[in-house]
């Protein structure tokens, strides 16, 4: 195999074609190094390889930090990354807001449902009360009860409790010796909360202690020097009787 013809027969720029094969094909002896390659032609730009000055070309393995390559594609990861994080990041935000909101909803929900039935429940306190639950009414009124705790339903309302305006609400009020402070003395009509929601407060009878009459207190000159005698008005009684 031998080389091209160069020059101006084919213009400068040509690829050049070097037999670099270690056996003469016409002698079949081996090649010298120096015969294996070729001057580069004329017109051959400096410093592409074959060419006096040119530089090797670099090979990647040899390199001792990262290259340009490679410090672009790190920080593309980076960047990479810091948006996933943010996305999830995102993503756990908006779904804690949304299963806040769902289970408000839900409490909202069944929290309107068990209004409507605390009439029935106060009907079915009275029956018992009365004597009056018995037979398959005890047992419907008793399978109701359960499916509201199951609910989340709280009574509460305890004769002698104390008297909390947030969860108690006064119909009657009066004094008693027998308490140290505002006490419920009497229910009238349970209270319900659900969860930390208030449905009806328990509706009762407040009793406060007894305290005796103010009375006005003595300036303590009169109390020193005696009764004070009103000669203004003796001095007019006397001049009318004249």
């Amino acid at each position: 195999m031998t080389d091209r013809p160069t020059g101006s027969e084919f213009g400068d720029g040509d690829p050049v074609v070097r037999d670099k094969r270690r056996i003469d094909p016409d002698t079949g002896k081996p090649r010298e190094a120096s015969e294996q390659s070729e001057a580069p032609t004329a017109g051959a730009a400096p410093g592409t390889p074959g060419t006096p000055g040119a530089q090797p070309p670099v090979d990647p393995s040899d390199l001792t930090g990262p290259s340009a390559q490679e410090a672009l594609l790190t920080e593309a990861l980076k960047e990479r990354t810091a948006d996933l994080q943010r996305l999830q990041a995102e993503y756990v935000n908006y779904k804690r807001r949304v299963d806040r909101d769902r289970e408000a909803a839900r409490e909202l929900v069944i929290g309107s449902v068990l209004t409507e039935l605390l009439g029935i429940l106060d009907d079915v306190g009275r029956a018992r009360e009365a004597g009056e639950l018995d037979g398959a009414f005890k047992a419907v009124a008793e399978s109701l009860e359960r499916v509201t705790e199951k609910l989340g339903l709280v009574k509460f309302g305890e004769k002698g409790d104390a008297f909390d305006p947030r969860i108690h609400e006064a119909l009657l009020h009066n004094y008693s010796d027998e308490v140290d402070g505002p006490t419920a003395t009497m229910i009238m009509q349970p209270g319900y909360r659900l969860g930390e929601r208030v449905l009806r407060p328990a509706r009762v009878a407040v009793s406060e202690p007894t305290e005796p009459l103010p009375t006005e207190p003595v300036p303590a000159a009169a109390q020193a020097d005696g009764p004070v005698e009103n000669t203004d008005d003796d001095k007019a009684a006397d001049e009318s009787a004249e």
